[in-house]
C-alpha cells in the first residue's frame, strides 16, 4: 500500500521553510497539497477583496511550485470538516498533516477535522509553523501566559530559534486511479477572486506567491533595513518598511526564513545603527507572534475588550462620523490621507494605523469593534491577532501597561509628516495650501470652501476630555478589591 500523505496548507502557502510539509516529505515522496476554499470565511462579511485576490493569486503560485517539485496541489471548496476527511479516505491517504493556527474558528474547526479522521482510521500531525515559538513553550516564570509584551520580549529573544526547513522537492504525483477519486470526491479548478464573487482591480503592493515574498525581503535586506528604526515610522517613505505583512499572513514566506536573514545581515554590518535597526524590526516579529500568543490563550479578545473599562463603555458610535472616518472625509488631513491610503491600496502605513485607530475611539468615541472590522473588510495584509491586537492598544482596552494613550493628529502630522508630503499624496485637493496648515490641521474656512475640503467633524480637544471623562466614570464603576488591614 502506498504511503500517502495529504498535506493540508491554510496559512503556509509555500514549499520552503515549511514544517508540516518538510515532515511530511521526509517521510515519503508521496505528497499532494491541498486547500480547502472554506464558505465559512469567504461569506463572512469582514473580508476584503483585496486579501481574497491575494490568495487566490497565491495559490496560482503554489500549483505551479506543486508541478515544479513533481506533485500538486488539489482544490476544495466546502466545510473542511467534511471536505477533507472525505478527499483523505478517497484517495486512501496514510495521513493528513497541517500546522497549527491561533484563531478561535481554527482551533474548533481542526479540532472536528481531526475528530472524522480518528473516526476514519487516518494518522493526522500537525506543527507549530507560523511561529518561532509555540505559545505553550513561553510563558513567564509562573508558568502563565504573559499578558505584557516587554517581559513576553525578553522571554522570546532569549529563545534559539530554528532553522528553516527543507524545501519539499522530488514529491510523486497522484496515479491516474487516485486523480479520478480526487475528482469525485470534490476537487476542483482553482475559482479566480472575481469568481468567488469579490473584485479587486488595483494592484496590490507585493504580488502574491512565494517568490514575491522571498525577492521583497532580499529587497528589505538589501537597504532599508538598516535604516528602519528612524524611517519606519514617516508614512510617506513607504519603501522604509518591508511590506511583507501579507506575505507572513498567508504564509507565502517562513518566520524562520525571515528571522535567519536578519541573522545574516546583522553578521554583515558593523555599524551600531545598522544593528538597532535590525533589532526593531525583530521587535516588530515579535509583536506578531505576542498578538497570535495572547488570541491563543484568550480566544475571548477576538469578541471584545480585555480590560473592564471597556468592556461596557459607553461608546457615542454616530454612524454620520464613522462614515465620515471610513471614506477619509473627518476634515483632519492626517487621518483622511490614511483612510484613502487604505480605499485604495488595500493597505495603510502601521504608524497611520495607530492615528485612525486612535481617532475614531477616542475623538469620535466610536466602539473598536467597527473599526476593527472596517480594516477587515478592506485590509489585503489584515489578520485576526495582529488587527485585534493593534486596535485594543490603541483604544487602551488590550493588553497594555499604560492605562490611557491618545494620539493629537497634529502633532503626529508634525512629527511624522513633517513636510505634509503623505498628506498631499492621498489629500491631493489640499496640495496647493501651505505645509504649516496641513500638518497642523489649522486650515481656514476659505480655503476648506476653495479646495472643497470639510470642516473637521469634531473638536479634538473637547473629545478628549469627553473620552476621560467616560473612562474615569466606567473605572469607578469596577469592583474594588477587599483591603485587609
Amino acid at each position: 500500500m502506498v504511503d500517502r500523505i495529504l498535506f493540508w496548507h491554510r496559512r503556509d502557502l509555500r514549499l520552503s521553510d515549511n514544517l508540516g510539509l518538510a515532515a511530511a516529505r521526509q517521510r515519503t515522496a508521496n505528497v499532494v497539497g491541498v486547500f480547502c476554499l472554506d464558505p465559512a470565511i469567504l461569506e463572512r462579511d469582514d473580508v476584503a477583496p483585496a486579501r481574497v485576490t491575494y490568495l487566490i493569486g497565491s495559490l496560482q503560485a503554489l500549483q505551479e511550485s506543486y508541478v515544479k517539485a513533481g506533485s500538486q496541489l488539489l482544490i476544495l471548496k466546502g466545510d473542511p470538516r467534511v471536505r477533507i476527511p472525505a478527499l483523505a479516505t478517497a484517495l486512501s491517504a496514510s495521513a493528513v498533516f497541517w500546522n497549527w493556527d491561533v484563531e478561535p474558528y481554527s482551533q474548533e474547526r481542526d479540532r472536528a477535522v481531526q475528530d472524522a479522521l480518528q473516526h476514519a482510521g487516518i494518522e493526522f500531525q500537525n506543527f507549530w509553523d507560523q511561529l518561532l515559538h509555540a505559545p505553550e513553550d513561553i510563558r513567564s516564570g509562573s508558568g502563565t501566559p504573559y499578558t505584557v509584551y516587554s517581559p513576553f520580549w525578553k522571554n522570546w529573544s532569549s529563545q534559539p530559534k530554528a532553522a528553516p526547513a527543507p524545501r519539499l522537492d522530488g514529491a510523486a504525483d497522484l496515479s491516474d486511479a487516485e486523480q479520478d477519486a480526487a475528482q469525485q470526491a470534490g476537487v476542483i479548478d482553482l475559482p479566480s477572486a472575481k469568481d468567488l464573487g469579490f473584485l479587486w482591480t488595483n494592484p496590490l503592493l507585493l504580488s502574491p506567491g512565494e517568490a514575491a515574498a522571498h525577492e521583497r525581503l532580499e529587497d528589505f535586506c538589501d537597504r532599508a533595513i538598516f535604516d528602519y528604526r528612524e524611517q519606519r515610522n514617516f508614512p510617506a517613505s513607504s519603501d522604509s518598511t518591508s511590506h511583507l505583512s501579507a506575505a507572513l499572513k498567508f504564509g507565502t514566506i517562513g518566520v524562520r526564513t525571515v528571522w535567519a536573514k536578519t541573522v545574516e545581515v546583522e553578521q554583515h554590518t558593523r555599524s551600531d545603527e545598522a544593528r538597532d535597526s535590525i533589532q526593531a524590526w525583530r521587535h516588530e516579529l515579535a509583536w506578531r507572534e505576542f498578538y497570535q500568543h495572547v488570541m491563543y490563550f484568550f480566544p475571548q479578545l477576538a469578541d471584545g475588550a480585555y480590560r473592564k473599562p471597556f468592556q461596557n463603555f459607553p461608546w457615542i458610535n454616530d454612524m454620520e462620523q464613522f462614515q465620515a472616518w471610513c471614506e477619509g472625509r473627518t476634515g483632519y488631513p492626517i487621518v483622511d490621507a490614511a483612510m484613502r491610503q487604505m480605499n485604495e491600496l488595500g493597505w495603510m502605513h502601521n504608524r497611520c494605523r495607530m492615528i485612525v485607530a486612535s481617532f475614531l475611539t477616542k475623538d469620535l468615541l466610536i466602539d473598536v469593534k467597527l473599526g476593527e472590522k472596517y480594516f477587515m473588510q478592506r485590509l489585503y495584509d489584515a489578520d485576526l491577532s495582529a488587527n485585534n491586537g493593534g486596535w485594543q492598544w490603541s483604544a487602551s482596552s488590550g493588553m497594555d501597561p499604560k492605562p490611557l494613550r491618545i494620539f493629537n493628529p497634529a502633532s503626529q502630522s508634525k512629527k511624522f509628516d513633517p513636510e505634509a508630503d503623505y498628506i498631499r499624496e492621498w489629500v491631493p485637493e489640499l496640495r496647493s495650501l501651505d505645509t504649516e496648515d496641513l500638518v497642523t490641521g489649522k486650515i481656514s474656512d476659505y480655503d476648506r470652501d476653495c479646495c472643497g475640503y470639510p470642516t473637521p467633524i469634531v473638536d479634538h480637544n473637547q473629545q478628549q476630555r469627553l473620552f476621560k471623562e467616560r473612562y474615569q466614570q466606567q473605572k469607578a464603576l469596577e469592583p474594588r478589591a477587599d483591603v485587609t488591614p
